[in-house]
């Protein structure tokens, strides 16, 4: 069996990781597949390892803006998929029609599902943008032969508003080797002062649903009511949120004295202040299964974390809950958590060793599984 994947909106982020982890442990001749070929854009295919059953197909359409990935997509890739394989996989949702050649889609993407989400954008080019991937994936999901979703939350979320026809698995993501670090001992925060506080993490896109700005309010009201804490806060932006959130800073912490926008750093940088973090903070409100969070695991974090969408299906019971869209509520579990150093093992222990549950040769085996299985149904 030859499998071809359209990766054309794998591009950034989890999308990526997910593309280079799952072929970096995949074993498809185990699985009765003898080929995989992967249509991507060269810098995604650039990070693809290096496999003698995978073919990298290099396409300059997909080097380009949205319309020309969308319209290679819908003219080239049907042509392209029934003329050397016997399985499409379309890991982004959105597929056009290739049948009578088997369909296999993925649920990667909450926002468009997530109608209270999705609004916070308001009348702009994101939310039509997002408005269109809704329309393309219930379509691509009514007529799948197969579609993975990654957590029980996104299978129930979707399927309230697209009904699935084909057969379903759940395969979560798994974590990367590198970022498995055994809990390391927790100083208590009598041991704090200014000088050495106590350092909190959150690494995430700023972005409308990851909420920065109530966390920055909350670690803010609690450095003036006496406790050491200073908040870094890691990743890329999208403009209008980065502006809230720097409106926010300026109102809170205008010397930067406990809250710091480190923007997107290097692997190297990050490596190193994750080192030094004592405490994980995640405040996203809308997510399928964030690699952040299970990372933050593996690493051996205390965190707390946002009581929404599929957090507490991962997380479990090794972390302290909050409403993201309240500071006093984030202040409160980065409170409990600050204040109790036993408490932090515990829960710094229990992620840990949820975290374990979670392989990319995991993912990979039940990927190609479940890709072995729609191809012998179909046959039959």
């Amino acid at each position: 069996m030859i499998v071809g994947i359209d990766a054309s909106n794998v591009r950034t982020g989890g999308g990526v990781t997910h593309m280079v982890n799952l072929l970096g442990a995949a074993r498809p001749r185990e699985f009765g597949i003898r080929r995989v070929r992967v249509w991507a854009n060269a810098r995604t295919l650039v990070l693809l390892p290096e496999r003698d059953w995978l073919e990298k197909l290099h396409e300059p359409w997909l080097d380009r803006a949205l319309p020309w990935r969308l319209a290679w997509q819908w003219l080239r890739l049907p042509r392209l998929a029934h003329a050397g394989c016997d399985l499409l996989f379309s890991p982004g949702g959105n597929a056009p029609r290739v049948a009578p050649l088997p369909l296999l889609a993925m649920s990667r993407n909450m926002l468009p599902f997530e109608w209270s989400e999705l609004r916070r954008y308001g009348f702009s080019w994101t939310t039509l943008r997002l408005l269109m991937l809704r329309f393309g994936m219930v379509r691509t999901f009514r007529r799948a032969d197969g579609v993975i979703f990654l957590m029980p939350y996104a299978k129930a979320a979707v399927e309230r508003v697209a009904r699935v026809s084909g057969r379903v698995a759940i395969v979560p993501h798994g974590v990367e080797e590198r970022f498995r670090v055994p809990p390391r001992p927790q100083v208590a925060l009598a041991d704090c002062s200014p000088e050495r506080p106590l350092r909190l993490l959150y690494v995430s896109i700023v972005d409308v649903y990851k909420h920065q700005w109530h966390v920055a309010e909350a670690v803010a009201r609690l450095r003036a009511e006496g406790l050491p804490l200073l908040l870094d806060l890691v990743g890329p932006a999208y403009p209008p949120a980065l502006a809230r959130l720097r409106r926010t800073l300026e109102r809170v912490d205008p010397r930067g004295e406990c809250v710091r926008y480190r923007g997107p750093l290097p692997f190297e940088d990050l490596h190193r202040l994750t080192a030094e973090a004592d405490l994980f903070v995640f405040a996203s409100s809308c997510e399928n299964m964030p690699n952040i969070l299970l990372e933050a695991m593996a690493q051996g974090f205390p965190i707390a974390c946002a009581r929404r969408g599929p957090m507490p299906e991962l997380l479990g019971d090794a972390g302290v809950y909050f409403d993201p869209e309240d500071p006093a509520e984030i202040a409160l579990a980065i409170r409990r958590l600050a204040e109790d150093a036993a408490l932090r093992a515990r829960c710094a222990r229990a992620a840990f060793e949820r975290a374990a549950n979670y392989t990319w040769a995991r993912c990979a085996d039940e990927t190609l599984a479940f890709i072995r299985a729609i191809a012998a149904a179909i046959r039959l």
